[in-house]
């Protein structure tokens, strides 16, 4: 049953931290780390594809899916605390050496335990996960207004997490060919996570957060330059919150990058799941 998906809680901190597991421990492991508003759920698809050949971790960060959900006034939520976090679920699973997929949020986490651990870092794979000014499109102007004063644009902020919002992350930029492959289930029980009781709180609260991410860009680029990890980069080139550019901008740093622009949106893994898996099974494979 090594191949199906298992479902499993840590406990970490003395929090719930809910992970997916598939594949065999004996082989390469590979570390996937979700965005905003997903949920290992994002990597429903993709683990099974590629769990014949590889062993996978999805967590679901603190606030996010089925991992514990503290108020905002019991945990401090940072990028830097997820971190903490996420090291520390590795570490008592042993994980010791992986590939390191990362998607939106799970760029700034993965790129803090990649860039403070180099020597456990086999290789990079980047989903819209990024690392560079370049990235940041205008969706990101009201998200750093609200950084800058958070009363006066947190009403703003607020739409980012209703319906309407979240449906757009998953259908914009999407080919129209390729629409009906997107399923319902995303958004919807993406939304449904971000209406529990105390979760919109617990999202402005990273949002505000997420300005401190640019202040270790230096820090990951350098991580970059001076450890050259094997990094593959499949990104939806229609990507309206981490663009193109940001995609591009790694190839700076890492010139021996394999880029590849996907007729794709925000969440190409709906749209470009066996795409991108075969895109990995190579890619790994020749590392």
């Amino acid at each position: 049953m090594t191949n199906a998906v298992q479902h499993h809680t840590a406990n970490i901190q003395g929090m719930d931290v809910f992970y997916r597991e598939a594949g065999d421990p004996a082989n390469p492991t590979i570390v996937l780390l979700h965005g905003f508003p997903s949920s290992s759920a994002m990597f429903r698809n993709l683990m099974p594809a590629l769990s014949d050949s590889y062993h996978l971790i999805a967590p679901d960060h603190i606030g996010f899916g089925q991992s514990a959900m503290p108020r905002v006034e019991e945990f401090g939520y940072s990028f830097d605390k997820l971190t903490e976090i996420t090291q520390q679920l590795l570490d008592s699973l042993g994980i010791d050496r992986f590939a390191l997929y990362i998607q939106d949020y799970g760029a700034p986490i993965g790129l803090r335990i990649a860039s403070r651990n180099p020597e456990r870092i086999t290789a990079l794979i980047s989903q819209s996960g990024n690392a560079y000014l370049e990235g940041f499109t205008p969706f990101w102007d009201v998200l750093f207004a609200h950084a800058e004063d958070r009363a006066a644009n947190e009403a703003e902020v607020r739409k980012l997490l209703e319906l309407d919002a979240t449906k757009w992350q998953y259908l914009h930029g999407v080919p129209e060919d390729r629409k009906p492959l997107v399923s319902p289930d995303t958004w919807t029980l993406d939304q449904a996570y971000l209406d529990r009781p105390g979760n919109k709180e617990i999202q402005l609260q990273l949002f505000w957060d997420y300005q401190f991410n640019l202040d270790g860009y230096p820090a990951f680029q350098k991580y970059f330059a001076e450890h050259r990890p094997p990094t593959l980069i499949a990104w939806g080139e229609h990507d309206e919150i981490f663009g193109a550019d940001g995609a591009r901008a790694y190839l700076r740093d890492l010139p021996d990058a394999e880029l590849h622009l996907l007729n794709a949106g925000h969440f190409a893994l709906e749209t470009h799941g066996t795409e991108i898996a075969s895109l990995i099974r190579d890619f790994l494979g020749r590392i």
